[in-house]
């Protein structure tokens, strides 16, 4: 980015490098100069990121024969740890989509055979599920798959710069109230 173009959004980065947000950000310098786009210069840039990574994590996902909804769900029981059982409603706090989409959801895991809704003691009106022995597996194999596509794409990044960025997320996240439950 140029130290002129630095100059007119309020920060200077001269780093060598340039992307479509700093072009952008030109753009708006110069039509509407004084205007802060410092949150497009993050935003902008983390919804690119999300776009660039969905559709490799989602192949990853499609080579399991999962969508990432229901890769959501198997990750979230599997990471519940042993016996890799909760409520529907636990899953769907846990996971911040509506209990209808839980539901839709498990039935399709059901249909596949990854997970099975068990007997609970005494209530019966939310039936516990919990991973098969061929869930827990594939859950297992396409996590590993997934973390192992998404180091690749962090590999540009030095390990300081990875938990500086990650430490600077957190915080934003945090400060929105967007960081994922805690449960």
């Amino acid at each position: 980015m140029s130290r002129h173009l630095g100059e007119n959004i309020g920060e200077l980065i001269d780093d060598g490098l340039q992307d479509g947000i700093d072009i952008r950000r030109a753009q708006w310098a110069a039509e509407l100069p004084g205007l802060d786009t410092r949150g497009m210069a993050i935003l902008g840039r983390a919804r690119w990121i999300t776009l660039a990574a969905r559709p490799k994590i989602e192949a990853i996902f499609a080579s399991y024969g999962l969508d990432t909804g229901e890769a959501d769900v198997l990750f979230t029981l599997l990471r519940s740890g042993p016996p890799y059982r909760l409520r529907p409603t636990e899953l769907y706090r846990s996971m911040m989509i509506s209990s209808g989409g839980v539901t839709n959801r498990i039935v399709k895991l059901v249909k596949a055979g990854l997970v099975r809704q068990v007997s609970s003691d005494g209530d019966g009106r939310s039936l516990p599920v919990e991973l098969t022995e061929d869930g827990l597996a594939r859950a297992r194999e396409a996590f590993e798959a997934d973390m192992a596509v998404e180091a690749l794409m962090l590999e540009s990044l030095s390990r300081d710069e990875l938990q500086q960025l990650a430490r600077l997320l957190r915080k934003l996240a945090l400060s929105l109230g967007s960081s994922p439950a805690m449960e």
